[in-house]
C-alpha cells in the first residue's frame, strides 16, 4: 500500500510540472502585454504609433497543448508503469532471497542447537566420567591408607609378641606378598600362644631387683619364674620385661617349671607385655579426700563442725529430756503435800529448761487457768532458743556440703578438659583419673551433708518431743494444784 501510494504521487507530481512547462510561455507573454499596454496608455498618440508597427502576438493553441500534455502524460504512465513492474520484480526477488536466507538462517540455528545440545551432552558424559575417576582414585587411596595402617597395626602387634618382621624387605614386597607374609607370622603367633614352654630370661623382683632365672610361658598371656629361692607368678613390667607379683605362689612356680602337675594352678592373665602393670595403691581416707583438694578439705571441716554441734545438741537434749520425768515426780509429790515453797526449791535445785518451766509455773499457780497457760507458753518460748541451740547451722551445712562437692566437680571437671585440650584423647587413664578425682569432693560431700540431714531432723524432733513434755508436765501440775483448789 505504501509503495502504491509513492507510486501515485510521483505520478501527479509530474504530471503538475508538464502543465507548468506548457503555460509558462503564455502566461509570461500575456504579462509582457499588460505591460506594455500599460506604458502606451500614457505615453499617447505616440505610443499607438509605435505599438502598430510592432509584430502581432500569435494566439495560443489549446488542442495542441492538450495533446502535448496527452503524449508528456502518457510517457510518464508508460515510464511509471515500467519502473512499478521493476519494483515489483526486485520486490518479489527480494522476498524470495530473504525466505531462502531466513529457511537458511533457520536450517543453521537448529544444526548448531544440535551441536550444542551434543556437546552438553558430551560434556555431562565427561563430567560424569571425571567424578566418577575422582571417586575412584579417592576409593583407592583409602584403601591404600588401610592397608599401610592395616600393615602397621600387624607389624606393631607382632612386635609384642616378640615376632619382628624386617622392615626394609617387608616394604620391598607387593601387597599380595605383604598379606601372605603377615598371615605366616600370625600362624606362628597362634601356634606359640597355644604352646606352653620354657625358656631362660630374666625379671625383677619386688624389691626391683633384676634376676636371672628359669621362666615357663603359658603362650603369651600368663609365665612363671624361678630364680634360686624367688619364684612366683610373674606380671608384665613394660617393654616386654617380667615382675614377679606381690601374690605368693613360690611353690607352685617350682612344681611348674619343674615339670609337675597342679589341681589349683594360681595364674595371673596379661593382655601384653609391653604394657606394664601397675598395682592400685590403698589411697585411704586421707590419701582420697586430699585428692579431691582444698575444696575436699573445706567439706571435711564442715563435716567435723557439724558432728560436734550433733553431739552437744544430743547432749543438752538429753539432759532435758531426763530432767523433765524427776521434776515432775518430786514436785508433784511436794504439791499433794500443800509444800509449794518445797516444790519451788526442786525446780530450782535442778534448774534447766524443765526446772525454770516449772518454776514459772509454780510461781503464778494463784492467777486463774489461763493466766497461767500463758506464762507457761512463754516460759517455754523463751527456752526454745536453748533447745534449737546448733539445729539451724547443722541444716545449713547439710545443705551447703553437697553444694561444695558439685563446686569440686566442676572444678575438677574444667581441669579434666584443660587436659584433654593439651594432651588430647589418646590416654584413657589420665581422662578416668581426672574425672574419678574430680568426682571425689561429690562423694565427700554427700557423705557429710546425709548424716547431717538426718541427725539434724531427729534431734529437731527431739526438741519438740521435749517442749511438749515440759508442757504436759506443766499442766499437770496446774490440773493437780486446781483439784486442790476447787475455788481458784
Amino acid at each position: 500500500m505504501k509503495r502504491t501510494s509513492l507510486l501515485r504521487s510521483a505520478h501527479s507530481f509530474s504530471l503538475f510540472l508538464l502543465i507548468l512547462a506548457i503555460l509558462a510561455p503564455v502566461l509570461q507573454a500575456q504579462d509582457d502585454a499588460a505591460d506594455e499596454s500599460a506604458q502606451t496608455t500614457d505615453a499617447g498618440t505616440a505610443a499607438t504609433a509605435e505599438q502598430a508597427a510592432v509584430e502581432p502576438i500569435p494566439e495560443p493553441e489549446p488542442q495542441r497543448a492538450l495533446d502535448q500534455l496527452q503524449q508528456a502524460y502518457e510517457k510518464e504512465y508508460a515510464f511509471l508503469i515500467a519502473q512499478r513492474a521493476e519494483l515489483q520484480e526486485r520486490l518479489q526477488a527480494f522476498r524470495a532471497r530473504a525466505t531462502q536466507e531466513g529457511n537458511q538462517a533457520e536450517t543453521d540455528i537448529d544444526r548448531l542447537q544440535g551441536a550444542i545440545a551434543g556437546l552438553q551432552s558430551r560434556g555431562d558424559r565427561l563430567n560424569n566420567l571425571l567424578t566418577e575417576a575422582d571417586r575412584n582414585i579417592a576409593t583407592i587411596e583409602e584403601n591404600r591408607s588401610t592397608l599401610e595402617a592395616t600393615y602397621q597395626q600387624a607389624g606393631s602387634t607382632l612386635e609384642q609378641q616378640n615376632i619382628e618382621l624386617d622392615k626394609a624387605a617387608f616394604a620391598s614386597l607387593p601387597d599380595e606378598d605383604k598379606i601372605i607374609t603377615l598371615f605366616d607370622a600370625a600362624g606362628r603367633m597362634l601356634s606359640d600362644a597355644g604352646s606352653v614352654y620354657r625358656t631362660d630370661g630374666k625379671f625383677y623382683l619386688l624389691d626391683g631387683t633384676e634376676v636371672s632365672g628359669s621362666i615357663l610361658k603359658l603362650g603369651n598371656i600368663a609365665a612363671y619364674g624361678v630364680s634360686g629361692e624367688h619364684a612366683g607368678v610373674l606380671a608384665p613390667a613394660g617393654e616386654g620385661r617380667y615382675k614377679l607379683w606381690r601374690e605368693p605362689a613360690t611353690e607352685a612356680a617350682k612344681a611348674l617349671v619343674g615339670g609337675q602337675r597342679l589341681d589349683n594352678l594360681p595364674i595371673f592373665l596379661y593382655e601384653s607385655l609391653n604394657k606394664p602393670i601397675e598395682e592400685s595403691e590403698d589411697r585411704g581416707i586421707l590419701g582420697t579426700i586430699q585428692d579431691g583438694g582444698t575444696i575436699a578439705w573445706v567439706i571435711v571441716a564442715l563435716g567435723l563442725i557439724a558432728l560436734l554441734m550433733v553431739i552437744l545438741r544430743s547432749i543438752f537434749l538429753q539432759r532435758a529430756g531426763s530432767s523433765t520425768d524427776k521434776v515432775l515426780a518430786e514436785t508433784r509429790a511436794d504439791l499433794e503435800q500443800g509444800k509449794r515453797d518445797q516444790a519451788l526449791h526442786t525446780c530450782q535445785q535442778y534448774g534447766g529448761a524443765t526446772g525454770r518451766v516449772m518454776a514459772a509455773t509454780i510461781r503464778n499457780l494463784d492467777r486463774d487457768r489461763e493466766h497461767v497457760e500463758d506464762i507457761v507458753s512463754e516460759a517455754i518460748l523463751h527456752e526454745s532458743a536453748h533447745l534449737n541451740r546448733f539445729g539451724s547451722i547443722i541444716m545449713v551445712i547439710a545443705a551447703v556440703a553437697p553444694l561444695l562437692g558439685l563446686l569440686g566437680t566442676v572444678t575438677g571437671m574444667i581441669t579434666t578438659f584443660d587436659i584433654i585440650t593439651e594432651f588430647g584423647t589418646g590416654d584413657p587413664k589420665l581422662l578416668s583419673g581426672g574425672i574419678s578425682i574430680a568426682l571425689i569432693t561429690t562423694e565427700i560431700g554427700l557423705i557429710v551433708a546425709i548424716p547431717a540431714l538426718i541427725f539434724g531432723n531427729l534431734l529437731s524432733g527431739w526438741a519438740e518431743s521435749i517442749k511438749d513434755n515440759m508442757e504436759k508436765a506443766a499442766l499437770r501440775v496446774i490440773n493437780l494444784e486446781q483439784s486442790r483448789h476447787p475455788s481458784n
